[in-house]
């Protein structure tokens, strides 16, 4: 359909104004809210993410395609809500204690967001207990542990050990990421997935639920 392509072409485009208004009009249409995410949103996201793992497009053109594909989630919510589609997964994220960093993790929660996931931010230099808590609280499928340094990466290992301890990993998934972070030092912590940036971490998650 015509208009799904508009979407699409609208979010790669960035122009989250026009996003909103053909979301709007494929819902006039009849088009399903489910189909517009999955046809217009999602795909439109997916070129954009396939771009930026090829260099094609930079973190710039992917925080204002996010940017534009929350425009259009903003139309659908409300209609999702009442239909009963809900996310197809939860994930806690945050950045390790003692690190700072935020854009990484910002980007990774946007994209995960514009995948189809719910996402519960907790912050930047969370201590391993606020992430136990959050995981009490929200039951997500997947926990997501940034750290952008090598001196906090430790302590994604010291989440880990905590989970265990509060009896906790099992319930969840771990995923990992950050500039330090390697496929070895992922298996070395006992960690479920690792990637390396925000659209890899969306198709990680994906994966891993």
């Amino acid at each position: 359909m015509e208009v799904l392509n508009e979407i699409s072409q609208a979010l790669q485009n960035g122009d989250a104004d026009l996003v909103g208004e053909k979301a709007q009009e494929a819902l006039n249409l009849g088009v399903s809210p489910s189909n517009i995410l999955s046809d217009g949103l999602l795909k439109g996201m997916g070129i954009i993410g396939a771009k930026f793992k090829n260099n094609e497009v930079f973190v710039p053109e992917v925080l204002i395609a996010a940017r534009a594909m929350h425009f259009g989630l903003n139309v659908l919510k409300p209609i999702l809500a009442n239909t009963g589609v809900k996310p197809f997964a939860k994930v806690v994220l945050g950045t390790v204690k003692g690190d700072l960093h935020d854009i990484g993790k910002n980007l990774v929660g946007m994209v995960m967001m514009g995948s189809g996931l719910e996402v519960v931010d907790v912050g930047i230099d969370v201590h391993e207990d606020k992430f136990i808590e959050a995981i009490k609280e929200h039951k997500p499928d997947i926990l997501a542990l940034s750290s952008l340094l090598s001196t906090t990466m430790v302590e994604q290992k010291t989440v880990i050990d905590t989970l265990i301890k509060e009896g906790l990993r099992d319930q969840v998934k771990v995923m990992i990421g950050g500039a330090p972070v390697t496929e070895q030092y992922c298996k070395d912590i006992g960690a479920d997935g690792y990637a390396t940036d925000a659209v890899s971490a969306a198709e990680m998650a994906r994966k891993l639920v």
